[in-house]
């Protein structure tokens, strides 16, 4: 079975490498750590997951170009022996992507919850004119170009 592209228009274009980012991420959502997504204030967002178990030292938070991860890995206790183990201890990566214009304020660890605060930005509009040219406009651009560069090569 094919898969339809969600950017398959002839009106997205450039958008292959967010297609292929949003393809990455769907094939790593697992379902560890659970998490929590929450509106605070009118441009502010608070990521919660819940690592029960985990120390600040266990836990790492990365950005990388618009892709935020947190990475959560405990090292073993040999002196511990458990008779029932049901509190997860895996390692994990849990990867979010951020639109542009979001900041990530903070990040805190309270009671087995890492809280992780972002704020959006206020986006200023960006209006570009370009200016048209006729061809005998581009030949004139094209020779004052060629010209420099003589100029410039001398």
């Amino acid at each position: 079975m094919s898969r339809v592209s969600m950017f398959n228009s002839p009106l997205l274009l450039g958008f292959d490498q967010l297609e292929r980012t949003l393809d990455r991420l769907a094939k790593n959502a697992e379902g560890y750590p659970p998490y929590n997504i929450e509106r605070i204030g009118e441009n502010g967002l608070r990521i919660v997951l819940a690592v029960a178990g985990f120390t600040t030292g266990d836990l790492a938070i990365e950005l990388m170009e618009s892709q935020l991860t947190v990475r959560g890995k405990q090292a073993d206790d040999a002196d511990r022996v458990f008779l029932h183990r049901g509190i997860a201890a895996r390692q994990f990566q849990r990867a979010f992507m951020l639109a542009d214009g979001i900041e990530i304020i903070g990040a805190r660890l309270d009671n087995g919850l890492l809280s992780i605060d972002l704020m959006r930005r206020a986006a200023e509009p960006r209006v570009r004119t370009i200016r048209i040219d006729s061809r005998e406009t581009a030949a004139a651009t094209n020779a004052i170009d060629i010209n420099a560069r003589r100029t410039q090569s001398r």
